[in-house]
Parts: C-alpha cells; sequence; structure tokens
C-alpha cells in the first residue's frame, strides 16, 4: 500500500500538519480520503503516478481543515433566507427594512429578520413593538436578536401569541414590559417560545435546502466541518437524506437538541457515525442560561446597569442533571450552554456530581459551551473534571464595546479568559456560534490573537493577557476541535493516517502583520482529499 501512487499531491506550499515530528512541509500526498504522506517534494514525488493529480499551491499556505467548534448550520440557512438585521444602526433603520419588506409580502404573512443589537445603537435600549406596528401593522413580524436569546415582536405578532395587556410569568424567560406593566414586544429566552410556536414550521423541503446552503457557505469560507449545536429532530433527518444523496460538502459532527421528546431514545440507539465521518451524532446539547446582551446570562450577582435582575436560569438544575446522566449512561457527551458565572458553576457542580460516580470521568470530555464569565475559582476546575470550554473568539471581541457596562470591571475581567484558561492545562476548540457572528473562521483567528475589533480597536487589544498564540489559535480551530469531539485519531493533524481535511489560504496566517489576516483570501477548501470549494482565481492548473 505504501508504494501505490498517490490520487493527488499538493506542492511547493507551506504547510503547516500540526504534527510534531514534522510541523511544516512543502508537499503532501493524499491517497483515497486520507494523507498518504509529508514532506519534501523530493520526498513526495516518487509518489506521483500516471493518474495522480498534482496541485501547484505556488506558495500558498495549507493546514489541517479548519472547524468550526460551536455554531447553528440550520440558523445560518434560515438567517439567509430572512430579513439581515445586523447592519441596522438604530430601531429606525429596523423599521424601514421592515417596512420595505412588508410593501412586497402579502397581508397577513409573517415577516421574519436576526441580527439587531440594541448595544450598537446610539441609545443602547431594547426597542419596542411600536415601531413595527408602524411599519407593518397588517403583518406579524418577529426579530430575532443577533445572540438568538430575544425576539421583538409588533402588535399583531403579540395578539397572534396571545400577549395581552399584562405579562404572564414564564419559567426561564423574561416577557419585557414598560412602566405600566404592559407588554413591550420583546421576549426573552423562554419566553420567545410564545411567538415562535405561532411561525408556520418549516417543511422538510425548507430545512435540507437551508442545511445544504449554510454547508456550501461554510465550504467557501474555508470550514471543513462544523460542531452543530443543537440538532433537532427535523434537522437530523434532513442531514441524514443529504448524506444519502452525498450532498454534504463537509463533516457535521452533531450535539442533539436537549428539550427533544425523543431524546432518550436517540440515545439508546447509540453513538452513530457513516463510514466516511461525515455525520457524526455523540452528543447533547443543553442550556443553563441566556446571553449577556439581553441579560438573559445567568450572574451570581446581579447585573451592573440592571441592578433588578442576575439574569435566568432556562433549565432547572435538575433537568440538567437528568440530561448529563443520560449521556453517561449511553457514552454521550454532555455539552451546555453557559455564560454567566452562576451558570458555568452550576453546571460544574452538575457535571462534577455525575463524573464523580464514573471511574473514566475525565475522559468523557463533557464540555461547557461558551463558558464567558467565570467566576476566579472556577477556572481551575474545568481542567480537574476533564471538562472542555468550547468558546467563541468574536464573541468576545462583539461584547467588548458594552460588557464593562453589563459586569463592572472586577467580572469582566474574567470573561473570555483563554489564556487564564489554557494555563491550567485544559484545550479550547474554538468557533462563531454563527448566525450569532459571521461564520469566517479567519475572524475567529483574527479575534483571537489581537482582542481587537476590524479597525484596530482598541490599541494591543482588549484585557490583552488573554490574547492567545497564533499557534494556540491555530490548534483552538483544528487539533483542539477534533480532540473536543472524540476525532484526534482521524483529524486535527496532518499526518500519515488522517483524513485528508485541508484548508488553503493564499497568506500565511502565521507570519502575516495581524492588520493583514483579515485580508487573507481562502483559496481551497478540502474534505476527504475532495476540493469542496475552490477559490482560485485564475484556477492553478493541475497537472497530471
Amino acid at each position: 500500500m505504501a508504494d501505490e501512487p498517490a490520487d493527488r499531491i499538493l506542492k511547493n506550499g507551506v504547510i503547516y500538519t500540526l504534527d510534531a515530528a514534522r510541523p511544516v512541509v512543502t508537499a503532501l500526498a493524499i491517497r483515497g480520503d486520507r494523507v498518504a504522506a509529508t514532506g519534501s517534494w523530493e520526498e513526495i514525488a516518487p509518489l506521483a503516478g500516471a493518474r495522480t493529480v498534482v496541485l501547484d499551491l505556488a506558495g500558498a499556505t495549507a493546514y489541517p481543515g479548519f472547524v468550526d467548534g460551536h455554531a447553528h448550520v440550520g440558523g445560518l440557512g434560515r438567517a439567509m433566507e430572512i430579513l439581515d438585521l445586523t447592519g441596522a444602526a438604530s430601531e429606525a433603520d429596523v423599521a424601514m427594512l421592515v417596512r420595505r419588506s412588508a410593501a412586497g409580502t402579502p397581508a397577513g404573512d409573517w415577516i421574519l429578520g436576526r441580527g439587531w443589537d440594541q448595544n450598537r445603537w446610539p441609545e443602547k435600549l431594547f426597542p419596542t413593538q411600536a415601531s413595527l406596528t408602524a411599519a407593518a401593522p397588517d403583518h406579524p413580524v418577529a426579530l430575532t436578536r443577533v445572540d438568538g436569546h430575544a425576539i421583538w415582536c409588533n402588535r399583531r405578532a403579540m395578539e397572534i401569541a396571545g400577549l395581552g395587556e399584562r405579562a404572564v410569568p414564564v419559567d426561564g424567560g423574561e416577557i419585557l414590559v414598560d412602566e405600566s406593566g404592559r407588554p413591550t414586544g420583546i421576549l426573552v429566552d423562554r419566553a420567545s417560545d410564545l411567538i415562535e410556536s405561532k411561525i408556520p414550521a418549516a417543511r422538510p423541503e425548507d430545512i435540507r435546502r437551508r442545511l445544504k446552503r449554510a454547508m456550501e457557505r461554510c465550504a467557501a469560507v474555508g470550514l471543513t466541518q462544523v460542531h452543530d449545536a443543537g440538532v433537532g429532530s427535523a434537522e437530523l433527518a434532513q442531514y441524514r437524506a443529504l448524506l444519502q444523496a452525498d450532498q454534504m460538502p463537509i463533516r457535521i459532527w452533531a450535539m442533539l437538541e436537549g428539550d427533544e421528546a425523543w431524546l432518550e431514545s436517540q440515545l439508546a440507539a447509540g453513538v452513530s457515525q457513516d463510514a466516511a465521518g461525515r455525520l457524526v451524532i455523540r452528543a447533547v446539547k443543553m442550556y443553563a442560561d441566556g446571553a449577556l446582551g439581553s441579560r438573559g446570562a445567568w450572574l451570581l450577582a446581579p447585573y451592573t446597569d440592571r441592578p433588578d435582575t442576575s439574569g435566568l436560569p432556562v433549565n432547572p438544575t435538575e433537568t440538567l442533571e437528568r440530561i448529563a446522566r443520560l449521556c453517561a449512561r449511553y457514552g454521550f457527551q454532555a455539552c451546555t450552554h453557559a455564560i454567566g458565572d452562576r451558570a458555568n458553576r452550576t453546571i460544574l457542580d452538575v457535571y462534577q456530581r455525575v463524573l464523580a460516580g464514573l471511574p473514566d470521568g475525565r475522559e468523557r470530555r463533557f464540555r461547557v459551551e461558551h463558558a464567558q464569565v467565570l467566576a476566579m475559582a472556577d477556572i481551575p476546575r474545568f481542567h480537574a473534571l476533564g471538562v472542555i470550554p468550547s468558546m467563541q473568539p468574536t464573541h468576545c471581541t462583539s461584547d467588548m464595546p458594552w460588557a464593562v457596562r453589563r459586569l463592572g470591571p472586577e467580572r469582566a475581567r474574567y470573561a473570555y479568559t483563554w489564556q487564564t484558561l489554557i494555563r491550567t492545562g485544559v484545550v479550547i476548540p474554538t468557533g462563531s456560534d454563527f448566525p450569532v457572528e459571521a461564520p469566517d473562521p479567519l475572524l475567529g483567528f483574527y479575534a483571537a490573537v489581537t482582542r481587537m475589533d476590524k479597525a484596530g480597536q482598541p490599541p494591543g487589544g482588549w484585557t490583552p493577557m488573554e490574547r492567545m498564540t497564533r499557534e494556540q489559535a491555530l490548534r483552538g480551530m483544528t487539533e483542539w476541535s477534533a480532540f473536543a469531539a472524540f476525532q484526534e485519531k482521524d483529524k486535527g493533524v496532518l499526518a500519515n493516517g488522517k483524513w485528508a481535511d485541508i484548508t488553503v489560504t493564499d497568506q500565511d496566517l502565521m507570519r502575516v502583520p495581524e492588520s493583514d489576516i483579515l485580508k487573507t483570501r481562502v483559496l481551497l477548501t478540502m474534505v476527504g482529499g475532495r476540493i469542496v470549494y475552490d477559490g482560485r482565481a485564475p484556477k492553478e492548473p493541475e497537472n497530471r
């Protein structure tokens, strides 16, 4: 087998393998869907046969395939088909976009959108239903906040949902009210279900189209795999259909939605993976709290800018522990969304109780998704318990303009503590949480190593002692993400026998000036030795 010709050879590039034996090479051979050899062109050239495709990288840089360690593929696909509000600079801007949409939408049909963020507006205040009602009085309107943890709706949508003149208590959620006690049109976390449940459900063909479009978008930005955080039964069925039709350009590592009634039957069926490793089902997603931007993150002490609340738990602790024990019983990973310091402490306590009864507790690799705001005393507990903090660098750079206002300076110091956690011995799989943030992994790489926004602010980075090194940032979206998914035997580094998942860029991310990282362009994305995105212009010739 070692003497058989390669199917494809990459040469004349800078190839970062992350393999300790040969960390940087200039050529790489692929046989089938696996790496066959790495080295110099002189070492690899003998593997070229009559049918071998030789790809000249012409000085470009290759890496182990980039992975998004926490994202929402179906959410991205849906966001691509509704109003994009991420660029809206004010409540009036959003209302204008809704008005334009209403002009071309039949009366009575829902107008949906996503991406508004009041923290980016001059007044920094939550909007109300009044502006949306004036913009689209004949349409129900539901606009999801950028973090996915709040909905802004108009009067028509509120009436359909049965929201009257007084708010009702909602476990795990909040209906915001004005001075007179009337609902304002903002529903946080579980309260959003009152509106979501009234929006017509997506048809199977809609879900399938959205998943496919979103995966194609991921491939175009250099992603070879996504850890999809919260896959329900409808999406799972369409993933399987796409897999059967060979229409999955990237790999999906699926976390089952913890709220689904069918969860235990799915767990009892066992961990699932197709032969090519395109669709892996071996984890469960739960929620301990909401998001910081909508003040749903559950804190140990009240919010600095709203002292009447400390956020809220989305699920009872008993529910989190019950599902974590199911995961332990059936060999699945528990992956829990926790942003506030109280939510993080609570889920670490839950994991500690569950894992303490297992002889291999540290090897279960339970995860905390986001691990955004931590009490100093809880930071060492991740390594002690073998718990993996899955974190998103662009959350830091998106939140830093207002995080101190929410948390105060003392708590903010222990927010987004990447380097402090790494020094305890943990690995950090990184991701974007798209569509909360853009899916482009280069944005995450830049945020991780600079802690600055796209304009280079603040100079030197926000709490710069927590910046990652470039090697750490690269490992976060390759090797560490593979470890977080129990896939280190198959991926994460480019070495003999590993999957040939490769991302190629026109610039060397490990060497270009920080200011040029965001100018870098993805040239090729390869999954299992197959090119799933080709961004070369003009195309480089493939010599045979």
